[in-house]
């Protein structure tokens, strides 16, 4: 086993790994100011973004879901990784060599199960790769040469071939180290009577990476009909390859996506080839599964799918039943994503791989610019299954067709294809078809559940709250800015227990007076000393934009300072104006007047406070 990472290294790898980096290649980040970025959290769903990256201090937060860190956590939290295993992979992104306390550097090998999974397939791919010039593989070539794709093409995709021998590839890999534990265990090989055996064998192979473009399993085509198996097989589910979560091509389409705002749903390999080929180069395709829900989530976060976004997210299906079922299971999931929805299909049913090799790479650009709004392309499909020309089909596709229109969450939207399926149908009669789109909405609403009671959470909107929380940004981020009085306000000036106790935190760390201007040190010693409760919290203040300009913060530090203690005292005169109501001034002269004198000083103290929080 490899000892512990050396802090030096793990320092390196922080320096190394700009957090605006390794974030920006899992999510679209914007400008928010202040030097922070923004985008969606890709921990939970939301449609405003909510997750903040402060690139100068290394850490990201997110106020959606509460989550937040350094670029170490991310990675952990991002791919389920060990906190080794997540060092060991931005190590081997950033070129360093790890060093390990126990018994000093230790070879690739002692890496975590991931880094030699990721190794493994990336070897696996560089074989398949050189197999496709030699003899065997003319069959391969010629597959790829009657669709249109050169050599220059295979080799940008990555595009290899399987030899047909039982155990090439297993030999190949474990001459180089690799187990045939880390073989079976990656998909690479299954288990056979004497050793490992391929588990691609005379196939055409693409590699299917992962967001980041580590190589992460494979799809594989038969090449000869007459042998057994299914004409398309993929590596199986495995410490990397998810296939609810894989979208193939996703590598080379991410910032295309993000750039142009839209993303392409094609149906195979050979088609995300063709469309990028063509010029539509934010195709991808799902692999052996359906599109659903987990796709849904990768595409939110590169498309930074949010309330007035104008992105576009285009579904491709052959045109004929099986492809129009396919759009309609799509529909389902439509008002999943804010950006709009479409469905590009071609009349003939050429899917894109066919279209580009028959009519040109303008015609792939064409279907994709003939797309149409997935409501009406279900909507159509629905009203297409019946006989239109009589009042009984027409009701029948009326009924049909209403549960869809029903479905949409846009109020404005329903109402403008209540009226498109009116004249679809032939009605002329708005009012009867969205009547009867109500009623039919009605029967077929199921009985809901009793919603949960409101979650109980601290109110952010409170003016006394939000003071706190900016004052204690500051002790994060500009403690140098409050200095001593920070220290003089007491935890008795915060009323929520996290305050309460990040107050306490950066006290016990040493105060402003050891903080200095902050930094990326401050914080981690502030990290360093905070309970798993309060890590969080820490991490949150450190990348919230605090609400003033440069020019200004040392104005506003005062300012919020002065207006945090001018809670606590208007909140002690409240307490003290309450023992003198219930103080007698004739049979308790003495406390009284010693109470109005306290209450005379605290008025006096709040007028100057006032004047000062006014500063901001």
């Amino acid at each position: 086993m490899a000892g512990r990472i050396s802090d030096e290294d793990i320092a390196l790898v922080r320096e190394r790994s700009p957090i605006a980096d390794i974030v920006g290649e899992h999510i679209q980040l914007r400008n928010a100011g202040g030097g922070n970025l923004k985008g969606l959290c890709p921990f939970h769903d939301e449609k405003s973004p909510s997750f903040n990256v402060t690139p100068t201090r290394g850490y990201w937060y997110c106020f959606g879901c509460a989550e937040g860190g350094d670029v170490i956590t991310f990675i952990r939290r991002l791919e389920h990784l060990s906190f080794g295993e997540a060092v060991e992979r931005l190590a081997n992104r950033a070129g360093i060599h790890l060093r390990y306390e126990q018994g000093g550097y230790v070879p690739g090998r002692e890496h975590g199960e991931r880094s030699r999974l990721i190794e493994a397939h990336r070897a696996a791919a560089e074989f398949y790769a050189s197999k496709l010039v030699g003899p065997d593989a003319a069959i391969g070539r010629r597959f790829l040469s009657e669709r249109g794709f050169e050599r220059v093409d295979a080799e940008h995709f990555g595009v290899g071939y399987a030899p047909s021998e039982w155990d090439a590839l297993s030999r190949h890999l474990m001459a180089r180290g690799f187990t045939a534990t880390e073989l079976i265990k990656g998909g690479l090989a299954k288990e056979g009577r004497r050793g490992p055996i391929d588990r691609f064998r005379g196939r055409l192979v693409w590699p299917i990476r992962d967001i980041t473009g580590d190589v992460i399993g494979f799809g594989a085509r038969k090449l000869n009909d007459a042998e057994d198996g299914p004409k398309y097989l993929n590596t199986p589910e495995s410490p990397l390859y998810k296939k609810s979560e894989v979208l193939y091509g996703v590598d080379l389409a991410k910032r295309e996506i993000s750039k142009r705002s839209q993303a392409v749903i094609v149906e195979g390999y050979t088609d995300v080839m063709a469309c990028h080929l063509s010029g539509v180069p934010t195709a991808v395709a799902t692999c052996g599964t359906a599109f659903g829900e987990e796709h849904i989530k990768v595409l939110r976060r590169l498309l930074l799918d949010q309330s007035g976004s104008q992105g576009e997210v285009i579904f491709t299906f052959d045109g004929d039943a099986a492809g129009q079922k396919a759009a309609l299971r799509a529909f389902a999931d439509e008002q999943k994503f804010v950006t709009q929805t479409f469905v590009a299909v071609q009349a003939d049913g050429l899917d894109p791989c066919d279209l580009r090799m028959k009519h040109g790479e303008a015609a792939v650009r064409d279907l994709i610019a003939s797309r149409e709004p997935l409501f009406a392309f279900a909507i159509r499909s629905v009203i297409s299954r019946y006989d239109v020309s009589t009042n009984e089909g027409r009701l029948s596709a009326l009924d049909a067709a209403a549960p869809i229109v029903a479905g949409i969450k846009d109020r404005a939207l329903r109402q403008l294809y209540g009226v498109d399926l009116d004249r679809w149908l032939g009605f002329n009669n708005e009012r009867f078809v969205m009547d009867r789109i109500a009623e039919i909405s009605v029967m077929a609403q199921p009985r809901q559940q009793r919603p949960a009671g409101p979650r109980k959470v601290a109110d952010l909107t409170d003016p006394g709250v939000r003071t706190e929380a900016e004052v204690l940004k500051l002790a994060v981020q500009r403690p140098a800015l409050l200095g001593p009085g920070f220290e003089a306000i007491g935890p008795e000036a915060f009323t929520l227990p996290e305050h309460v106790g990040l107050y306490k935190l950066v006290v016990d760390a040493g105060g402003t007076a050891v903080a200095g201007h902050g930094g990326r040190e401050w914080v981690d010693r502030l990290l360093g000393g905070a309970t798993d409760s309060l890590r969080g919290v820490v991490t949150r203040f450190a990348v919230e934009e605090i609400r003033a300009d440069l020019a200004n913060e040392e104005r506003y530090a005062s300012a919020m300072l002065a207006a945090l203690e001018l809670i606590s005292v208007s909140r002690a005169i409240e307490q003290l104006k309450s023992r003198m109501q219930r103080t007698n001034p004739v049979e308790a002269q003495q406390e009284y007047n010693r109470l109005f004198g306290e209450l005379v000083a605290l008025e006096q103290q709040r007028r100057v406070l006032r004047e000062r929080a006014a500063g901001s």
